[in-house]
């Protein structure tokens, strides 16, 4: 029972005992072995190429005297490079290709050099499966860059697709084909390792991609076939009512290729378009919406056209088909009818069948204020208001700038006469207020000019400024109204067309009234004698004026009364004064002699006679029998207007009627203005109406800018 344990621990002592010795036996041999195989570290390990020479067993001088020798033996040989069948022939001398065979020789030293015993088991395994070391390779990039460009361009040729060749009505397959494209990065590479290389094994394949030509012959020889039986024989185009032939000669230079399993032949190309286009300008007709046409009295609706369009591909496609086929070679073009605008019924429903009311004023002045008035009445003709609608003249023109087209021109800038951009505005804005006032409209905003203009009717001219100062009037008629500018010449006429009204237009104006006195505007003038005064502008003194207006309905019913207050500001005159007369001398000892002034001469009652300035009116603007009227101020001062002095009304224009009669032979005694006004004349205008509307009455403001 013992001795059976103390056994087994004898026999596992032994077997320890047997590995020690063998780990011992194999650290031994390993020592002995490496120390056999570690060789000489002044040698470079066997088994070691560089560039395929085998260095093995040199000194690193040796090996890298090796390596320059055979290098410098190849320096002027050319290596061939080829590519398509072409090939060239390029030497490392040309592109300064230099191997680092130092560096090379260098790390096949470090790949044998370890401590001993691993220095030995290294060099064991290199000379057992070898190591070839591949230097690194120094060129002149400028001279490989224009090396690898010269090889592109004879390399590389594009893809060339086959195509069909035609010569007069004889179509023929041209072949085509591959492209090719030196790949220059990877050609690059590829040159400088080759001619560094000291191993030459024949011609070096250069790198090349391939664009595949995607037409066949095949498709070709189907196209050929449709081409030859498409101007085999003329085709028939039958459009509109029309027969046009199409002849072979025509239409071979239209037959083009299109890659598709089918042949692919089809109508296109520049002759395609150019012969397309003249159909176009004989098949198609412009398509416009009603309109209207006036002149004068006159309005009428112009109905809307319809408009045709030639379908290009349609029609196109219908062509071929017609040329492929052997008989019945008959193709319908095709037409798209198309409409805009409004139609003929929507235009008549609007009601405009006549003149409501119109007006003309006479333009002049510089050319860009001509270009002006002209270029503001384009904007606003063919203008559409709505039953009860405002017409607003800067909504309708917009900005007055340059962009638009308008010049600088003359304007009133706050009160005084100066230039700026849309001068001449107000020429028709005062045309469009005259127009809605004889057509008896409610007029909402009206501004008076900052300085008297004669040659607009007195009290009714109206300014805008956009976007503060607006003329706007509201159609209270029951249908929609038409405004229209005519430009002539020298005068402009704007008119309102729709359902004539037979309203009854009477008006008042009082006359224009100087309401303060004249400013003077004295300029110092050295060449004039001392103490005399020379007038160069005789200016003008604030003045004021209203224009009170009546609308009756076709019964006699008194549709609206208003009344438009007109002020206008003082134009200075201007005095050329000459300097101060030099203060008397006299002798010394002479006694002074007063001086006696003479009496004035004085009227029946006693007073002063005061002098008199007379300031006139340019005869207004007509429509019909207008007529001019002057009026006198009385003067306390010379050159000074006396404030409340009145001057005879002018005459006013009547809006349709050449006839004025006094309102007192047609208006009830409450309304008649000859009780008020005895020295005013009246005008009635006669329209046509149907709508009563509330009286109102507005007053103007003295606008801060305006274009006159």
């Amino acid at each position: 029972m013992t001795i059976a344990p103390s056994r087994r621990r004898v026999a596992v002592h032994a077997d320890h005992l047997r590995i020690v010795g063998v780990a011992a036996a194999l650290v031994a041999v390993a020592m002995v072995g490496g120390a056999a195989y570690s060789g000489s570290s002044g040698r470079l390990a066997a088994g070691i190429r560089i560039d395929g020479i085998d260095v093995g067993g040199l000194t690193p001088q040796a090996a890298e005297s090796l390596l320059e020798r055979k290098s410098a033996q190849l320096g002027g040989v050319p290596v061939t490079f080829v590519s398509g069948g072409q090939r060239f022939a390029i030497s490392p001398d040309e592109l300064g290709v230099a191997p680092d065979w130092a560096g090379a020789v260098a790390t096949a030293q470090s790949a044998g050099d370890e401590v001993a015993i691993i220095q030995g088991f290294r060099r064991f395994e290199l000379g057992l499966f070898g190591m070839n070391i591949k230097p690194v390779v120094h060129a002149y990039l400028a001279a490989v860059d224009y090396e690898v460009g010269l090889l592109a361009e004879k390399v590389g040729r594009p893809v060339e697709q086959a195509r069909l060749v035609r010569q007069g009505v004889s179509f023929a397959v041209r072949p085509g084909h591959d492209g090719r494209e030196l790949d220059r990065a990877r050609a690059a590479t590829l040159i400088v390792s080759a001619l560094a290389s000291l191993a030459r094994s024949g011609p070096v394949e250069l790198p090349v991609s391939v664009d595949r030509s995607t037409v066949s012959a095949a498709e070709l020889a189907t196209a050929q076939a449709r081409a030859e039986i498409a101007v085999s024989a003329p085709v028939r185009l039958v459009v509109a009512g029309r027969r046009i032939v199409l002849m072979p000669r025509e239409l071979a230079p239209m037959l083009a290729f299109q890659s598709s399993p089918d042949g692919g032949l089809v109508l296109g190309g520049h002759a395609a378009d150019a012969y397309f286009a003249h159909l176009q300008s004989v098949t198609d007709r412009p398509a416009f919406g009603a309109h209207f046409a006036a002149a004068g009295d006159h309005v009428q609706v112009v109905p809307a056209q319809s408009g045709l369009v030639l379908d290009v591909p349609g029609s196109a496609a219908a062509v071929l088909a017609a040329a492929e086929r052997a008989q019945d070679r008959v193709a319908k073009l095709l037409v798209d009818t198309v409409h805009v605008g409004r139609t003929t019924a929507a235009a008549e429903a609007l009601g405009v069948t006549g003149l409501v009311g119109s007006y003309e004023t006479v333009y002049g002045g510089v050319p860009n204020r001509i270009h002006n008035v002209e270029l503001v009445a384009h904007l606003i003709n063919g203008k559409l208001i709505g039953p009860g609608a405002t017409f607003s003249f800067n909504q309708t023109t917009g900005a007055r700038t340059a962009a638009k087209g308008f010049l600088v021109a003359p304007v009133i800038i706050n009160g005084e006469v100066s230039t700026g951009l849309g001068g001449g505005v107000c020429q028709v804005s005062t045309t469009v207020f005259n127009a809605a006032f004889v057509a008896g409209l409610p007029i909402t905003a009206r501004t008076n000019h900052a300085l008297y203009i004669s040659h607009y009717p007195l009290g009714r001219d109206a300014t805008v400024d956009y976007p503060d100062i607006d003329l706007r009037f509201v159609n209270d008629t029951p249908h929609w109204l038409l405004l229209r500018t005519f430009v002539g010449p020298s005068s402009l006429v704007v008119s309102l067309y729709g359902t004539p009204q037979h309203r009854r237009v009477v008006t008042n104006t009082t006359p224009l009234t100087v309401t303060g006195p004249m400013p003077i505007a004295p300029r110092l003038d050295a060449s004039l004698p001392p103490g005399d005064r020379v007038i160069i502008d005789p200016g003008m003194p604030p003045t004021a004026t209203s224009v009170e207006r009546w609308v009756y309905a076709p019964g006699g019913k008194l549709l609206s009364d208003a009344t438009w207050y007109s002020n206008y500001q003082a134009v200075p005159e201007v005095v050329l004064v000459g300097p101060r007369r030099p203060p008397p001398t006299r002798a010394p000892g002479t006694a002074s002699t007063p001086l006696t002034t003479p009496a004035k001469p004085t009227s029946p009652a006693g007073k002063a006679t005061p002098a008199t300035a007379t300031i006139s009116t340019a005869p207004p603007a007509t429509a019909g029998g207008t007529a001019a009227g002057a009026a006198t101020a009385g003067a306390a001062t010379p050159g000074a207007a006396t404030p409340g002095a009145t001057m005879p009304a002018a005459t006013m224009p009547a809006a349709t009627t050449p006839a004025a009669t006094t309102p007192a032979a047609t208006t009830p005694a409450a309304t008649t203005p000859a009780a008020t006004t005895p020295a005013a004349t009246t005008a009635v205008a006669t329209t046509t109406p149907t709508l009563e509307t509330t009286p109102t009455k507005t007053h103007a403001s003295t606008p801060t800018a305006a274009a006159a």
